[in-house]
């Protein structure tokens, strides 16, 4: 059933305040118009909306027990700690497969090298051979 409420009879309603009310009306899109008294009234169906108010908040003099957070900061610091000692661990562990990897580097650079200069050098000794082959053989006799 579709009523017009003001803010104020659907922030009774809701259980909420008159500006939660008004925050909702206006994320729910719904509609609004202007009454005779000047006041705003929202076309709503209350058995629709899915409002579920938050608690109230504290008084700004009220102080929460200090001493549970106080614990909870104490055992939150001791996992960073046990979390820093794992993580130096894995960091260790880096540090050892970076050194190993600089190595492996360095012998796959000289493996490359010394590839290359025997395929430099057997392309030569081709080349030679190619033309010792193509000279004709009385030549290749008399040197």
């Amino acid at each position: 059933m579709i009523e017009m409420l003001t803010y104020v009879d659907l922030a009774d309603r809701l259980k909420c305040s008159p500006d939660a009310a008004r925050a909702l009306a206006k994320r729910l899109r719904l509609p609004r118009s202007l009454g005779n008294d000047g006041k705003a009234r929202v076309s709503v169906d209350i058995a629709d909306l899915n409002h579920k108010p938050m608690p109230r908040r504290s008084p700004a003099g009220h102080r929460p027990d200090t001493a549970a957070f106080k614990a909870q900061i104490t055992e939150l610091e001791d996992e960073i700690a046990k979390l820093e000692a794992v993580a130096g661990g894995h960091r260790a562990d880096f540090e050892r497969e970076r050194d190993r990897v600089c190595e492996l580097m360095t012998e796959t650079l000289r493996a490359t090298v010394a590839l290359m200069a025997a395929k430099e050098k057997a392309a030569r000794l081709e080349g030679e051979l190619t033309a010792l082959r193509s000279r004709p053989w009385w030549k290749r006799i008399a040197g």
